[in-house]
């Protein structure tokens, strides 16, 4: 079946449908004007193509002009701000990315002799260095793909070393407020997952906690600060009670950004963290590229860091690429070659260039940024918590009792603002949840516009206009969809038109 078109605003705002590529397909059309090629014998064995492949007939022009109209329709962070809590869409420095497409670099093979790529290996060295120093850890490893996967590999480090010390045990605590990539970790390495409740300031339970430990606990999985952009208040005291009963202390760092050059993780008594560098450090989330997540570790745990890793002597650097080579005890391979070197480049050129000093500066401005956001709509939205936060503001829905407009509906109606939504619904212990996180790169005057565009929201909604809510968004290529019939409708599959 075919896809609909897509309506599109030409001039003078005019909106006209915007047929799909192969509804535009003049036969014999083409962008290009190549030779015949000479003939050649093939191996296919009779089982070349036997006719047309299907691509639609058009000039260069014409397909440039299709893609681009259709490209001005998405939103992105060079076109307005992204006000997502917990997965933060950073402004990315464009010298980053050309750092990281310098032909060195990006045309760098993971089975080249290390003696050509000695630059790529320091490289990977020296990011992991800047890593060790910011959270105080002695040891990174560095080739986890992406948060989750760096997740997998710290409770696999953690589960090596209870071996080692022949100390089976089975189970990990985690926060219910927790990203759920934590339990899913903890499961996928086999051990049976137990939920730690919040108290009623949005932090973790300590006396409930503590009920919880004893000698089968593996771990205690915390992200500090917390889904709910709080700072756990309790964490020493965590920490040290989490030791006593013999577990290791995991801190999820997918929030590192509001405490980076102000908080050691180390201090704190954490043994091991993941960090999410396409988050914290310029490479932009959400792009679909590849992630990277480096797991720091305390030296309890350090021997057991997954190879390979980079080593360097008089003769230069090298990778220890076997167990049987290295002289810790490493669990084994976690990933194929040695992690991302183009997030590795993006973000060490984003450390070299704010240094220790600007990074502080990061994690002080994204959390003055948060708690602007906070107290200017606080009075107009509601907060479940009370006090100040840290790189993001949660509110809930119960300003919206009685109007009859849902989260979703107020998400919906940002977007006719110019606005990208925020957060909805997430993190799960706070009912309607709207998880706005400004990020350190924001300026007051945008942030004043979201705030009073946010305001001007709200107080519609309380005016009883509900219907301008549930028929939101109105000024989008794609009006509002029914998300509820979609999820029960089976995929539908397009194909172009057979010739």
């Amino acid at each position: 079946m075919s896809a609909p078109a897509v309506t599109i605003t030409g001039h003078r705002g005019l909106q006209h449908e915007e047929p799909l590529i192969f509804e535009r397909d003049s036969p014999g059309m083409t962008g290009v004007d190549l030779p015949e090629p000479a003939p050649v014998n093939d191996r296919l064995g009779g089982l070349g193509r036997q006719g047309r492949i299907g691509l639609p007939g058009l000039s260069e022009p014409e397909v440039v002009r299709h893609y681009l109209r259709l490209s001005q329709k998405n939103y992105a962070i060079d076109a307005g701000m992204y006000p997502l809590g917990s997965c933060t869409m950073k402004h990315n420095p464009r010298l980053n990315e050309k750092m990281a497409r310098l032909p060195g670099f990006a045309g760098v093979h993971p089975l080249q002799p290390v003696s050509t790529v000695q630059g790529a290996l320091e490289l990977i060295g020296a990011t992991g260095h800047w890593l060790s120093v910011l959270t105080g850890m002695p040891a990174v490893a560095m080739s986890p793909a992406a948060g989750a996967h760096g997740e997998l590999t710290g409770l696999m480090i953690i589960r090596a070393a209870l071996e080692d010390r022949g100390d089976a045990r089975k189970r990990v605590l985690v926060p219910e407020s927790a990203h759920g990539t934590n339990p899913a970790s903890a499961a996928a390495c086999g051990y049976v997952v137990e939920s730690i409740p919040a108290n009623e300031r949005g932090r973790v339970d300590l006396g409930a906690l503590k009920a919880a430990l004893g000698p089968d606990v593996a771990a205690f999985m915390l992200t500090n600060p917390n889904t709910c952009g709080l700072f756990e208040s309790d964490i020493i005291e965590i920490a040290q009670a989490v030791h006593a009963a013999g577990a290791f202390f995991y801190c999820d760092g997918a929030n590192f950004n509001a405490i980076v050059g102000r908080v050691r993780p180390a201090d704190l008594g954490i043994d091991c963290m993941h960090i999410n560098l396409h988050k914290t450090f310029s490479t932009p989330h959400g792009g679909g590229g590849p992630g990277s997540g480096p797991v720091v570790l305390s030296a309890a745990l350090a021997p057991y860091a997954p190879v390979p890793y980079v080593v360097s002597d008089k003769n230069g650097f090298r990778l220890v690429e076997s167990v049987e080579e290295s002289d810790a005890k490493p669990f084994g391979r976690i990933k194929g070659f040695h992690g991302q070197v183009g997030m590795f480049v993006r973000a060490l050129a984003y450390m070299m260039s704010l240094g220790s000093d600007g990074l502080r500066q990061v994690a002080e401005d994204a959390v003055l940024n948060a708690n602007y956001l906070l107290a200017s709509l606080k009075d107009t939205l509601s907060v479940p918590f009370e006090g100040p936060c840290m790189h993001e503001a949660l509110f809930d829905d119960r300003f919206l009792k009685d109007t009859g407009v849902s989260t979703l509906d107020f998400a919906k109606a940002m977007i006719d603002e110019g606005f990208h939504p925020m957060t909805m619904y997430f993190p799960l212990v706070v009912h309607g949840a709207l998880l706005m996180e400004p990020t350190e790169t924001e300026s007051k005057a945008t942030l004043d516009t979201f705030i009073a565009m946010v305001r001007g929201l709200a107080e519609r909604a309380k005016g009883g206009d509900a219907d301008y809510f549930h028929g939101a968004p109105r000024l989008t290529p794609r009006r509002r969809l029914d998300e509820t019939a979609a999820a029960r409708n089976p995929i539908l599959r397009w194909s172009p038109p057979a010739n």
